[in-house]
């Protein structure tokens, strides 16, 4: 199995990791290396194993999905990490692509969807099921979804991030939920905004932010 797709399963829901590791055991050319129930043995059986591809869940205990993806990218940049998960909304699908994932599918997912998932992300593409793809269109779409990276360019681009979430009239806790950061982090940024941006206050940066397109609906 020398050309075999090898995979690493994280998921802390023993009956569907059960029910995916038999899908994945029936394919001629694909080795189901190691499971993990946690974030943090997904990291350490990704060192181990050193996968093409890790199916990831995100909530797992220890450390969710969203750190484990970025910290398994981070150390091992070749390997392909896809989200499946039952999550859908914005935070997480868009936290996971910051993360690093390739791809992001739902639970809801057909076997066929998820073994051709897999084989997109170990080839380098980036894949998204059609409820996800949709999401990230629109997200795109939206007037000033990339505004601020052109209007700001001193910025970085989690400092952008942060000030279209700004602008948008969320408070730290809620850009910090949103970006699974720390408040701290997330103060940090927001200073760091303002003396760059050379203003006084929030409703300042708002105001400049606005102007510029940020915080659009």
């Amino acid at each position: 199995m020398s050309d075999s797709l090898r995979v690493l399963l994280a998921d802390d829901h023993p009956v569907f990791r059960d029910g995916l590791s038999s899908l994945l055991r029936s394919l001629d050319d694909v080795e189901l290396v190691a499971e993990a129930s946690t974030g943090a043995e997904a990291v350490a059986l990704s060192e181990q194993h050193q996968p093409d591809v890790i199916v990831m869940d995100l909530h797992m205990p220890d450390l969710n999905g969203i750190d484990a993806t970025r910290e398994v990218v981070r150390a091992q940049p070749r390997v392909g990490v896809l989200v499946l998960t039952m999550f859908e909304d914005d935070d997480s699908v868009f936290a996971a692509m910051r993360a690093g994932a390739r791809g992001y599918l739902l639970k809801g997912a057909s076997q066929d969807e998820i073994v051709r998932a897999l084989r997109s992300v170990a080839s380098g593409e980036a894949i998204f099921g059609p409820a996800i793809a949709q999401r990230v269109i629109s997200y795109f779409a939206r007037s000033g979804g990339l505004a601020g990276a052109t209007a700001f360019p001193e910025l970085t681009q989690r400092e952008n991030e942060v000030l279209e979430l700004i602008a948008q009239g969320r408070p730290n806790a809620s850009i910090a939920r949103h970006l699974f950061l720390s408040e701290k982090t997330v103060r940090n940024h927001v200073s760091n905004i303002f003396a760059k941006l050379q203003v006084a206050d929030r409703a300042e940066a708002i105001a400049r932010a606005r102007d510029a397109g940020l915080g659009g609906t």
